[in-house]
């Protein structure tokens, strides 16, 4: 096989490849391989480029025996560590005195292992979070079978605990479901007309008793004709219902929370007609490590303050896949000491 043609047919290889010979030197690699791997690769020993023990001996292996080899590749593309499986099959007739080489390629694995390295987080998250409350409930129910059997204000005092901590796995369980929920659904998007106005004066005045129990007070500024949307309503309240309850929670006890709507001929976020529904809270603010990770399952800026105020950790990923779905855009704007903007930006 001429050295013409094994250039051509590994430059129509959509995966970095390179050939290695029995000289044990890669005699060709193509565009891809040289940006994976550095540029003047051809001519030299493959151990001196593929120097991860795994590969190298997979291709020594290879060489050998001709037989097909599998290994892992591991590298960083200058923004995250990368994944490739690496396979190796013999060519016959091509390389040194037409002794044969072997062909390696490199195929990209890293979203596969990010999905795994999620699925893993995830089961570990969801037991990890009902494992607690549990937990609580059987130390509860075993001490009222024993020392408190008959301690009627002890029972009653571990029974309200038992509650609150029952309420907290059927508030994870709900967020599961809903998540799921929202996520089979977020390529289709929804059709109906709502009007955020009267949207959110609704979820304003079932966040009430919340809102007075916290000492917060409330706002809610629109424009005086209505805005619509194309959307879900249900969906939307929930989002709204979800910024607003974070914002009185977090927003500190005698603080305000000042919601406001307006809209614009060309949002720049979405390039479009838009509406904007601000959530704006005068609290402690967010450190801005956490900002690009808020929307993350089960992540939590302040976990045991979250915990405290019975939060699960999958409010603002529901938000994220609801306005995703909505083909709209969340933003988050928070320094310490300065409070939050929770921006949601649907298209109209």
């Amino acid at each position: 096989m001429s050295e013409t043609l094994i250039h051509e047919i590994l430059s129509a290889t959509p995966l970095p490849a390179l050939m290695v010979d029995q000289t044990e030197r890669i005699i060709a690699a193509n565009a891809d391989a040289c940006t994976l791997l550095g540029q003047q690769i051809v001519g030299r020993h493959f151990a001196t480029i593929l120097r991860q023990p795994t590969v190298f001996e997979a291709v020594e292996a290879g060489l050998t025996d001709r037989r097909p080899r599998t290994a892992r590749y591991l590298a960083n593309d200058g923004v995250q560590d990368t994944a490739y499986e690496v396979t190796c099959r013999y060519v016959d007739g091509c390389g040194a005195v037409a002794a044969g080489a072997l062909l390696v390629s490199f195929q990209d694995v890293t979203y596969q292992e990010q999905a795994g390295q999620m699925r893993r987080d995830f089961v570990a998250n969801v037991s990890h979070e009902l494992r607690t409350p549990l937990t609580a409930l059987m130390g509860f129910i075993e001490t009222m079978r024993g020392p408190a059997r008959d301690d009627a204000p002890a029972r009653d005092r571990f029974l309200a605990i038992m509650e609150g901590e029952a309420a907290r796995m059927n508030r994870l369980i709900a967020d599961l479901l809903s998540l799921s929920r929202v996520e089979s659904e977020e390529r289709v998007r929804p059709r109906d007309i709502v009007d955020l106005s009267a949207s959110l004066n609704s979820t304003l005045k079932s966040l009430k008793p919340l809102a007075e129990k916290a000492d917060v007070t409330m706002d809610l500024s629109t424009p005086d004709a209505p805005v619509l949307v194309s959307g879900d309503g249900d969906q939307l309240r929930q989002v709204f219902t979800n910024l607003i309850e974070n914002a009185i929670k977090y927003g500190g006890s005698g603080g305000h929370v000042h919601v406001v709507v307006t809209f614009s001929e060309r949002d720049p976020a979405v390039r479009a007609p838009a509406a904007r529904v601000q959530v704006i809270d005068k609290g402690p603010g967010i450190d801005p490590i956490h900002l690009p990770r808020l929307t993350e399952r089960f992540y939590r800026g302040d976990e045991h303050r979250s915990r405290a105020l019975g939060g699960t950790g999958l409010g603002l990923a529901i938000v994220k896949h609801i306005v995703n779905r909505h083909r709209g855009r969340l933003r988050v704007e928070s320094e310490p000491g300065q409070g939050a903007v929770f921006t949601v930006v649907l298209p109209v």
